[in-house]
Parts: structure tokens; C-alpha cells; sequence
């Protein structure tokens, strides 16, 4: 009898796992990820950006999210002192062709001041960017991101030139 019940208790603890390793649970949380840039350069040029983003898996392969940018810029020399802030964010796509290299797609919308009249004047600036990267992994969600991107809708008022050259890290949540 005593040995029946245990034989019974460990076939249904095995079907269990076994269901278990069938249809793993799904936490909504765990599909989503944080990270974005964060450069200061100092000196004649100062340079500060801040570009946090929030993303979510909507499968293994493909994510998509949202991000802001703030950027800082100042010139300062002898007879020349300029200083302005750049703002605004974006919305991405990526698909993972491994668990490494990706496509990514998004659509900027920033706020800057153009120099083009005076008194200057701010201006908004659409950009389409296109390119591709590369996750190297240092835990389970998280890692060091590098992209290369063009912008097919480049303007005068573009803050960046062709390539744009980003580095980032992406944490899991």
C-alpha cells in the first residue's frame, strides 16, 4: 500500500514537470526591457545626452518600445559662446535574426534650435533610421547594444550625420 502511494505521487509529480516544461508560464513583466545611451564629452565642446528607452518582446525574434532624448550641447572659446538643448523621442522596431544580430527600424521626432536666421529659432526634425545591430549578452535580459543606423530623411537641421553610430545597454526588468 505504502509503496503504491509513493509510485503514484511520483508519477503525478512527474507529469507535472512535464506539463510544465510543456506550456511554460508567461510573466507579462518579464517581456520587457530598459536601457539607452548615456554620453558627456567635455572641454571646448560640452556634450551630454540622456536617450532612456523601454521595450517589450512581443516575441522571441521581435521587440518593439518607446524612447526620450535629451541632449545638451554648449561651444565655448574665446569670442564664440553657444549653448542649446535638443529634445524629444522615438518609437523602434527590432528583429532578432540570432540571439545577437538584429535589424532595427524607429522614427525620431526632436525639438532643436536652428541657426539658420537670427533671432533663432526652434525647429522640429523628423528622422526615418534604418540599420543593424549587436547584443553581447551579460546575463539572462541584459546587455551591451551597438548599432549602426542611416537616416533616409537626413535635413540640414539633422543633428547627426550618416552613419549614426550608437552604443547602449539593455536591462530586463
Amino acid at each position: 500500500m505504502l509503496f503504491s502511494t509513493l509510485l503514484a505521487l511520483v508519477s503525478i509529480a512527474q507529469d507535472s514537470t512535464m506539463l510544465k516544461k510543456q506550456h511554460p508560464k508567461s510573466d507579462f513583466w518579464d517581456k520587457f526591457y530598459t536601457g539607452g545611451n548615456l554620453g558627456v564629452q567635455f572641454g571646448t565642446v560640452t556634450f551630454i545626452d540622456i536617450s532612456p528607452l523601454i521595450g517589450y518582446k512581443i516575441t522571441d525574434r521581435i521587440s518593439a518600445g518607446v524612447g526620450a532624448t535629451y541632449q545638451y550641447y554648449q561651444y565655448h572659446d574665446k569670442s564664440y559662446d553657444l549653448k542649446t538643448n535638443v529634445y524629444g523621442g522615438r518609437v523602434f522596431g527590432r528583429y532578432f535574426f540570432t540571439d545577437n544580430i538584429f535589424a532595427h527600424a524607429e522614427y525620431e521626432y526632436l525639438n532643436l534650435e536652428a541657426f539658420d536666421f537670427y533671432p533663432r529659432r526652434r525647429v522640429d526634425v523628423g528622422s526615418l533610421m534604418a540599420g543593424g545591430g549587436y547584443v553581447q549578452h551579460f546575463g539572462e535580459h541584459s546587455g551591451i547594444v551597438a548599432m549602426i543606423l542611416y537616416n533616409f530623411t537626413e535635413s540640414v537641421y539633422t543633428p547627426y550625420q550618416n552613419p549614426i553610430i550608437r552604443i547602449g545597454v539593455n536591462f530586463g526588468l
